[in-house]
């Protein structure tokens, strides 16, 4: 039962480091450009760094920012060098060329999180192919009429009667139930913003029971 945080920002990151409950950090280009302006990498390493810090060398995905496979490949290894963190992981868009770039990553010793995933099929051919990961978006799946708990559930299924060892991740996340949801349907890992961690820990019966507790004990104390 693994949960990683979908988020560049570097307050978030660190207080989920701090809390010791995630178990891998994933980025896109979307949630860097909520970021303010800097060097990509640059960026990255800091993200690297505070994992350092809180020593928690957990996965953390950086996707490729180029449309041609043989760029993608260049590109991978020289993230891979630049950013030089002990558990980095590149993602890569699901597609009939990009698996040959999953494959010759793979060869090269470096973990691919393919993303961008809608399907069964999808998942368990960049499995074959060696992706460590496979990124199926729930609610972008619910957006365009598939279910997505039973997707996940058959991947799942697949991927265990498989020789691989890929693990499944559940993304697009807009609601706190959809990580339960995805884990319950069969996800190795749902990776989601910091917004809906939050408001797992909360419900108005713990708030009302702890404040019941204070109030006995301060009593017994008068």
């Amino acid at each position: 039962m693994k949960v990683f945080l979908d988020s560049a920002n570097l307050e978030e990151i660190e207080a989920c480091l701090a809390r010791g409950f995630i178990s891998g950090i994933t980025t896109n280009p979307s949630l860097l450009k909520k970021e303010p302006k800097t060097d990509f990498v640059k960026h990255i390493k800091k993200i690297a760094n505070l994992c350092r810090k809180y020593k928690r060398l957990v996965p953390l995905s950086v996707e490729v920012f180029t449309a041609h496979p043989n760029k993608m490949v260049v590109q991978a290894v020289d993230l891979m060098e630049k950013i030089n963190y002990e558990n980095l992981n590149i993602k890569i868009p699901m597609g009939w060329d990009e698996l040959g770039v999953i494959n010759e990553l793979a060869q090269k010793g470096i973990k691919v999180n393919c993303t961008c995933l809608f399907t069964e099929a999808q998942c368990m051919i960049a499995a074959n192919a060696g992706a460590k990961y496979v990124s199926l978006f729930m609610n972008r799946m619910k957006d365009v009429g598939i279910e997505p708990t039973s997707v996940i559930a058959d991947a799942r299924a697949l991927l265990d009667d498989s020789n691989t060892d890929a693990e499944i991740i559940v993304g697009s996340i807009r609601h706190e139930r959809d990580i339960i949801e995805a884990q319950l349907a069969g996800a190795h890992i749902v990776t989601s913003p910091t917004e809906y961690f939050r408001r797992m820990t909360v419900h108005p019966q713990t708030i009302k029971s702890v404040a019941g507790f204070l109030k006995d004990f301060e009593d017994w104390l008068k």
